[in-house]
């Protein structure tokens, strides 16, 4: 879907990505992160015309979560509000087409996961599909397996490629304070390791990890006035695959080739791309899909390799490429975010610096 309306990422704040969050509960986890958002775009919580949120109920292991989380916005007088039972980056969606619609022109899209309240490989299992797989019970870590097996037969990647992957996102992350993991380590090294569930070994697979993000929206003039430099949306679709796992080629992904189409990608040069690629295969599986070069930046925060809170990963890609283009360092950033088993759903954001 392309603009009909000049919307823009104006601020953008995270939590650190952690193992776990013992000290606190999902509003002491979000509220600072929404404040500094706020604060990013001289905003204040009474002037936002719509908030919206991503996060999962069976991550957090509690129903009706995302109402209690509420209490960080603080919802009362009443407010505008919607809710996605899934990635951030999809609550995002959301609020830009409300925006694209002028009437409202402000938007607050936060998004929480703590992972670690529970066994997320086994949690994650519960999106399959209900008659023929879910009970066989295969955990998400097995079937991301047998996506790389299929793309190791393909002939299109090694084992050493998902290694330079990991290698690369480790030392990319070690400029990112909010990171999980970060260093310096060579892909033989990696390489020594035994593996968790073959051919993946642990560097493959994202860490479990508990954080927040929020991102503020405005529109045209209110965009201007928040931030000198916008990280306009240029555009931004969405696709999903057949939730049959054997009705698909698992080493392509034509649902991100088709929103990266849409969102108009390939009109332009790519100067950063954040990828949601929590396997390191998917990572090459993606950056095929995107058509994106050598030349460009992949994953400079580290990407969901260095952290992964589930639920808010696809929402910090964004942020992360926005930040790119608002601080002066990008022209031009391409996002994406995932959702489902073997990449089942895929979002493509373009932001540029010019509107």
């Amino acid at each position: 879907m392309r603009r009909t309306r000049e919307v823009a990422i104006v601020s953008f704040a995270q939590s650190p990505s952690v193992r776990r969050e013992w000290a606190r509960d999902d509003v002491e986890l979000l509220l600072p992160v929404i404040q500094e958002a706020l604060g990013q775009a001289g905003l204040r919580k009474e002037e936002m015309g719509f908030t919206a949120s991503g996060s999962s109920d069976f991550v957090t292991g509690l129903p009706f979560s995302f109402v209690l989380a509420l209490d960080a916005v603080g919802a009362f007088p009443p407010i505008e509000e919607t809710h996605v039972e899934m990635d951030g980056a999809w609550a995002l969606y959301e609020a830009w087409v409300r925006l694209s619609l002028g009437d409202v022109d402000t938007a607050l899209v936060y998004a929480f996961g703590r992972s670690s309240l529970g066994e997320p490989r086994d949690v994650l299992g519960m999106q399959l599909d209900p008659y023929y797989v879910a009970p066989l019970a295969p955990d998400a870590i097995s079937l991301a397996a047998l996506q790389a097996r299929a793309l190791l037969d393909s002939g299109r990647a090694t084992e050493r490629s998902l290694a330079e992957v990991a290698a690369r996102s480790r030392r990319n992350a070690k400029a990112n304070p909010n990171a999980q993991l970060s260093g310096d380590v060579l892909p033989e090294a990696l390489l020594d390791a035994p593996y968790l569930v073959a051919p993946l070994r642990r560097h493959d697979c994202p860490p479990i990890s508990d954080g927040a993000v929020a991102v503020v929206l405005a529109a045209g003039e209110k965009a201007r006035a928040a931030t000198a430099r916008p990280a306009w949306i240029r555009g931004i679709d969405h696709r999903i695959e057949s939730h049959g796992l054997g009705m698909r080629d698992l080493t392509r992904s034509p649902s991100t080739a088709l929103a990266a189409a849409n969102a108009g990608v390939g009109q332009g040069s790519v100067d950063v791309a954040e990828v949601h690629a929590p396997f390191t295969h998917q990572e090459l599986i993606l950056r095929e899909a995107l058509g994106l070069n050598g030349d460009v930046d992949l994953n400079p925060s580290g990407g969901a390799l260095a952290a992964n809170p589930l639920m808010s990963a696809g929402l910090i890609r964004i942020g992360e490429a926005a930040r790119r283009v608002m601080d002066g360092s990008a022209r031009r950033a391409v996002a994406h975010a995932t959702s489902g088993p073997c990449l089942q759903q895929n979002l493509v954001c373009v932001l540029e610096a010019a509107p």
